[in-house]
């Protein structure tokens, strides 16, 4: 348990990040997985899906809770998905 404040605040303001950006990796995996889904069943909503993905992917990259690399692999792979299903 941290004595120092510095140190105290640090605990509170770690666990309300480490929360939000479960929230956000819980939203970014859902809507990946919607978006892989529309494209599986061809839905003629797919390349909407895909954009509502690939908006997230870039918020989740934005704020730091994806490395860039990481965003365009995945948006990269969603395109080559929604690409090849077209």
């Amino acid at each position: 348990m941290p004595n120092i404040k510095s140190a105290k605040k640090r605990v509170k303001v770690i666990s309300t990040k480490t929360m939000q950006n479960r929230v956000i990796n819980s939203q970014l995996k859902t809507e990946i997985k919607k978006a892989n889904a529309a494209i599986a069943n061809g839905a003629e909503d797919k390349a909407a899906a895909v954009r509502v993905a690939i908006k997230k992917i870039d918020q989740a990259a934005a704020k730091g809770i994806l490395h860039k690399n990481t965003a365009a692999r995945r948006k990269s792979a969603l395109a080559k998905k929604l690409n090849a299903g077209a």
